[in-house]
């Protein structure tokens, strides 16, 4: 029993268990796609079956994952098959654990009051959010939040973070950013900002149906 539940490897050069983070962060994907999938049909129909469905697979995924082995999540399982081509970039598994440990309370959280109780409220929803925030930095940027946690509650140094960000060290050329690009990310807000003050109006017409195939109760 002992060689099922475990938590990390033990990969050769490195002093404590590693997890791949490569397909945590496509694991992480697919959780976002299916809760945000999930939440846009709430939107569109008031349908919230689909979303009971989203947060027992995330809860399940995240206790399998802290409570037996990250090797039998079946997102993390799917998440290995589509990045096996890649190199593996190895990180810390004791904050990635602290980090699925704040999911398993978010989503047990989430699991009780809209399934268990079967209710709805802005509580839900923020709750909700905080868990697409989380899942969207781990997937786009390689920021692990809950990991950022870990290093507030615990004074040892954290080890093989993602991209190496805990280990201080003087940026490359290509990472540097000058004040010009700094002065385009501006300049692009307040172009964004100018569209919704001036074309609003326009940007709100619907749209006309260009190839008439659109069926006269769809067009009500």
């Amino acid at each position: 029993m002992k060689s099922i539940f475990y938590f990390g490897e033990v990969v050769d050069g490195y002093d404590i268990p590693v997890l791949n983070e490569r397909e945590i962060r496509a694991a992480a994907g697919i959780l976002f796609l299916v809760l945000f999938i999930s939440i846009i049909i709430i939107g569109v129909t008031e349908n919230y079956l689909y979303f009971k469905y989203a947060i027992t697979i995330f809860l399940s995924d995240m206790i399998i994952r802290v409570f037996i082995n990250p090797k039998y999540s079946p997102t993390l399982i799917i998440g290995r098959m589509i990045v096996r081509n890649q190199n593996p970039e190895y990180v810390g598994a004791k904050q990635k654990k602290f980090a699925w440990i704040i999911g398993i309370i978010l989503s047990t959280t989430i699991f009780t009051l809209n399934v268990a109780i079967n209710s709805f409220s802005p509580i839900t929803g923020m709750i909700c959010l905080i868990c697409l925030i989380f899942l969207f930095f781990e997937t786009s940027f390689g920021i692990c939040i809950g990991c950022k946690i870990y290093s507030l509650f615990y004074k040892e140094k954290v080890q093989y973070c993602p991209g190496e960000v805990c280990d201080p060290k003087s940026k490359q050329a290509i990472q540097v950013i000058s004040k010009w690009q700094i002065l385009i990310v501006f300049g692009f807000i307040l172009y964004i900002t100018s569209l919704v003050f001036l074309f609003n109006d326009f940007y709100r017409i619907k749209p006309f149906d260009l190839l008439g195939i659109t069926t006269p109760s769809q067009k009500k």
